[in-house]
């Protein structure tokens, strides 16, 4: 089982004990952390996608740390001016494992299908 979830203006292929990096989080290290914006969802061979997100959906992992990433170096330079530039840059991530991926079951769903039918019948009558 598997999905896809969009944060930090990104998407994430995710499983069940995938270890993820994202851009810093405001949550602190050992807290749980949710992502509702499900995009898709593989179950044992049945997928379904959102229009945007998928519904009753959600993904749950743990925050293991905070940490900076490995400096790229950014320099600029324009030709026959003397003109330089040179600048360093660490991304702050947040390193998060996904315990668990969270899905609405379709006993939930089956007594609200029925409850909008019985809704339904009573205001035609």
């Amino acid at each position: 089982m598997y999905a896809i979830i969009e944060s930090c203006g990104r998407q994430y292929k995710v499983a069940e004990g995938d270890v993820v990096f994202f851009e810093k989080l405001d949550t602190e290290e050992g807290k749980k952390v949710t992502f509702d914006k499900v995009v898709m969802v593989s179950e044992e061979g049945k997928v379904q996608v959102g229009n945007p997100y998928v519904k009753g959906v959600e993904v749950v992992g743990k925050v293991v740390s905070h940490g900076k990433a490995k400096k790229i170096i950014v320099f600029k330079m324009k030709a026959k001016k003397n003109e330089r530039k040179k600048q360093g840059h660490r991304q702050p991530y947040t390193k998060v494992e996904i315990t668990s991926i969270k899905t609405a079951t379709k006993k939930a769903e089956a007594p609200k299908a029925e409850a909008k039918k019985e809704v339904t019948e009573k205001v035609k009558a």
